[in-house]
């Protein structure tokens, strides 16, 4: 990948793989170390990439193949040493960013609940959602990248669904009461 192609698709793509990424990783300073090793990665991967086919969706299956790798890591180096805290992760938090139009329609409260029941998602559902409705890709697209068939992601985004009316539900029912 020339510097002139990589300058291209930072363009186009990297305010939606980078907005992917804190959702992904919950984190700004995870999301950004993610965004760069994405970039990282694709300039590694030169020869294999193919700008002209689907060059967002390869964006966003690399973003999610490093994080699952992350985790995988972090998970095992959990069973070994235990968990371990820094002050700076504790501290870290997403600012709020302008809101569009759109946005300041929504309230933020109902905003910030579905945000949270999104979040607390099992990733295997959380992954769908947040590419089908975030980034709108359609299921054959997501079924690439996660590497699934599409009768799994579809099974996936219903049972996700399910799962957050009724998480969802409790919450609005008990705001009320």
């Amino acid at each position: 990948m020339s510097r002139e192609e990589l300058e291209r698709c930072i363009e186009a793509w990297g305010k939606d793989l980078y907005s992917f990424c804190c959702q992904l990783t919950k984190g700004r300073q995870e999301a950004d170390d993610l965004y760069q090793d994405t970039f990282l990665k694709m300039v590694e991967l030169e020869n294999r990439l193919d700008v002209k086919s689907n060059p967002k969706g390869y964006l966003l299956s690399v973003a999610v193949n490093l994080w699952k790798n992350r985790r995988r890591k972090y998970a095992w180096r959990l069973r070994i040493t235990g968990p371990v805290v820094s002050v700076e992760d504790a501290a870290t938090e997403l600012p709020d960013r302008e809101p569009s139009a759109e946005e300041r329609m929504i309230s933020r409260e109902e905003k910030e609940l579905v945000q949270g029941a999104v979040r607390d998602l099992p990733d295997k559902y959380r992954l769908p959602v947040l590419l089908f409705y975030m980034e709108e890709i359609k299921i054959s697209g997501i079924a690439k990248i996660l590497g699934i068939p599409e009768g799994t992601v579809k099974s996936r985004l219903y049972k996700a669904k399910k799962l957050l009316k009724k998480e969802l539900e409790v919450v609005l029912n008990e705001k009320r009461s």
